[in-house]
């Protein structure tokens, strides 16, 4: 009794003070909680000292799971935990996660449990006491005075439980979930969530039991994850050719499959493989009427086994959302198979993998459903599509790929023992989960990757070159943003930038041609001996050394000298604003002189065609003794003589000793290459072609 005195005197202090009054202030959330945790007679010996009230609360729940008294998990905790884990500044919190992964674990074997509110409160709770672990530790007050959870919580619990979050997309989750609520997560929007996943769940059961591509389900145990196409007014269109046939959309764990709809039934299924090698690409494309490029509302499918591309147009009033879930998710398919095939993924690892992949689809189809007025960018919440643009995203799946043999080896028989210092897996989460996933293939406790993502105390692995690959990202992005900030409109105004930024290589150039055309003799003179001494010493190479070093030095110093200060702009004089009439003007004159350059290319791609065929064969016996000139130059003569040929030849040709003779020759090359014909081209019309005609 002195004990439990002790207790209730220790939480009233704790309410005097204030520490207690965001909880208590929602008197049905925690109140009963605490009233009954002060009556219990074995109130002191389930109260630790080290943790907050409420990190005691959750603790209380998570024993009462575990069937066992909080006080013996403590003593397991230190019994199990290295030094480093029971540090003071850390003790806390990490003795919290250990109760938190045990429970859960328990937990998620129980059939329901994701449709149990006791659960939901329960995870939602284990965020509120990992942000205020410790006895001494403020609770963060949040938006309009409710209790929330930031993303540090939320990025730390959630992904401990594969279903309702995983690390590589756990950030991203988040902010679609706070968005509305100052960037803290309230329990009414994360319920809310967790209520969209039951129903994509109970959605991906109904079409399990549905008599959809019984056939392939049953032969090679495909999982339906999403349909559309069976609303008469929101129908999928198939394009192949010139035809196109409205029908339904079948996209599984393995590939695509399309039913073309007929009167009063579907035709039998067309299969596009996803999971096998064939080379798919998987982009957005434009459709429109009499193969018209207009509407942004389709995707393009081909493959090294189809002998022309696919194209499934989702026709809707306005934008293209419903267009962008479907390539995010057959793309999410598309990329796991990949990972697979690269990491040679077989077995379990296979299977966590697809199931990964799975899951995330389920989670996307559950925000979708919850915050239908938001827009969502579906790859940021799919982990394989995520990491398909985040840099360094190779990187994470790498490590996701070495983590399953490494958790088998290492940490398979501690875990499988009880021990809570690791979350736990996708694969053994959906196989606790088989009445509503069906048997898994690999079903038995003895093949199962028994650790998950998160492990208590530290960051894992994956954790690492997540936090990396997103710190670079933030580079990326804010690089991106000075990009977006330095374009402008208009040819003319981007020729006045691009003419101001080579201002230096410009200003070289013109210094270099007036050497080379000897405007001022004397430092003609001495530019070509002084660079003939170094080619004929053999010293280019350290010459360009010595450049690249100059610049080198410049920029550090540059660095240094420029710290704080603001970088300098490149000013541009603007050039006088084009009307519309001399914009277009603008346009076409840029065209024709691309038409123009291309027109020259072709004569003179053809001209020398011309000289191999030997059309004119005086021009090809010059041409072919120059070559053979050539070649005996370059088999016999050592290559510093050649540059150093090379290198007078440009510099000495308008010299005044050869001036003359070089403007002669240059005559002789022009009449002697317009003399030379090109060879004929004949255009034909596309058999394909003609027939639209």
């Amino acid at each position: 009794m002195a004990v439990a005195s002790k207790t209730r005197n220790m939480l009233e202090g704790l309410v005097k003070e204030g520490s207690l009054k965001w909880l208590l202030g929602k008197k049905s959330y925690f109140g009963e909680e605490f009233e009954e945790m002060e009556n219990s007679p074995s109130a002191g010996k389930n109260f630790i000292r080290e943790l907050s009230p409420v990190a005691n609360l959750v603790v209380r729940r998570c024993s009462k799971i575990l069937r066992t008294s909080s006080s013996d998990l403590l003593e397991s905790f230190n019994q199990e935990a290295s030094d480093s884990m029971k540090h003071p500044s850390r003790y806390a919190r990490n003795f919290l996660e250990y109760c938190c992964f045990k429970a859960l674990f328990l937990t998620t074997q129980m059939t329901g449990h994701l449709f149990d509110k006791t659960f939901r409160r329960l995870t939602y709770d284990m965020m509120l006491a990992w942000e205020a672990p410790a006895a001494d530790s403020q609770p963060l007050t949040n938006v309009d005075e409710d209790i929330s959870v930031g993303l540090e919580a939320f990025c730390r619990i959630a992904p401990s439980i594969p279903i309702i979050a995983n690390v590589i997309i756990s950030e991203n989750l988040f902010e679609v979930l706070s968005s509305s609520t100052g960037g803290r997560l309230q329990f009414p929007i994360y319920d809310k969530y967790l209520t969209g996943l039951e129903r994509a769940v109970r959605k991906m059961k109904s079409n399990s039991e549905s008599s959809l591509l019984v056939a392939v389900r049953s032969s090679k145990g495909e999982k339906i994850l999403e349909v559309d196409g069976t609303v008469t007014t929101q129908p999928v269109l198939e394009h192949v050719g010139i035809s196109t046939w409205p029908g339904r959309l079948i996209l599984t764990d393995h590939a695509l499959h399309f039913e073309a709809l007929r009167v009063v039934s579907y035709d039998k299924p067309k299969r596009y493989e996803l999971s096998e090698d064939l080379k798919q690409v998987v982009k957005p494309e434009l459709t429109g009427p009499w193969g018209t490029r207009l509407f942004d509302k389709a995707v393009f499918y081909s493959s090294s086994s189809l002998s022309e591309p696919v194209v499934l147009e989702f026709p809707e009033l306005k934008g293209h959302a419903r267009r962008d879930y479907w390539l995010a998710i057959i793309q999410e398919i598309l990329y796991v198979h990949k990972f697979i095939s690269k990491y040679k993924l077989k077995g379990v690892a296979r299977d966590e993998a697809l199931w990964k992949a799975v899951l995330g689809i389920l989670r996307l189809q559950a925000i979708q459903d919850i915050s239908s007025t938001i827009p969502i960018q579906n790859d940021a919440l799919l982990m394989f599509n995520l990491c398909d643009q985040l840099p360094g995203g190779d990187l994470i799946l790498e490590t996701l790929a070495n983590m399953p043999n490494l958790r088998e080896s290492d940490h398979e028989n501690d875990f499988k023992g009880g021990s809570g210092m690791y979350s736990i897996s996708a694969l053994d989460m959906v196989s606790n989960l088989g009445f509503v996933f069906g048997a898994s293939s690999n079903n038995s406790n003895e093949s199962r990757i028994a650790v998950g993502e998160i492990s208590v105390g530290e960051m894992t692995e994956l954790e690492r070159a997540v936090k990396e690959s997103k710190n670079n990202h933030k580079k990326v992005i804010s690089a991106q943003a000075t990009v977006d900030g330095v374009k402008v409109d208009g040819i003319d105004t981007n020729l006045a930038v691009m003419k101001e930024l080579l201002f230096p290589l410009n200003e070289l150039g013109k210094s270099l041609q007036s050497l080379a055309y000897w405007d001022d003799p004397r430092k003609s003179l001495v530019f070509c001996l002084f660079f003939s001494y170094i080619i004929y010493r053999g010293w280019l190479g350290y010459a360009v050394a010595l450049v690249l070093l100059l610049l080198a030095v410049f920029m550090i110093i540059t660095r240094c000298f420029s710290q704080g200060r603001s970088v300098p702009e490149v000013k541009v004089i603007a050039p006088p604003p084009l009307n519309t009439m001399e914009q277009l003007l603008a346009v076409q004159n840029a065209v024709s002189q691309a038409e123009q350059l291309i027109q020259d290319g072709n004569v003179i791609l053809l001209k020398f065609r011309g000289l191999l065929l030997s059309i004119f064969p005086q021009a090809t016996e010059k041409l072919a003794f120059g070559l053979l000139s050539t070649a005996l130059i370059l088999a016999f003569l050592p290559t510093k003589y050649i540059i150093l040929l090379l290198f007078l030849e440009i510099f000495t040709r308008y010299s005044p000793p050869r001036k003359a003779s070089t403007e002669r020759l240059t005559r002789r090359l022009k009449e002697w290459w317009f003399s030379i014909p090109a060879a004929p081209v004949t255009l034909e019309r596309d058999k394909e072609e003609k027939k639209r005609k």
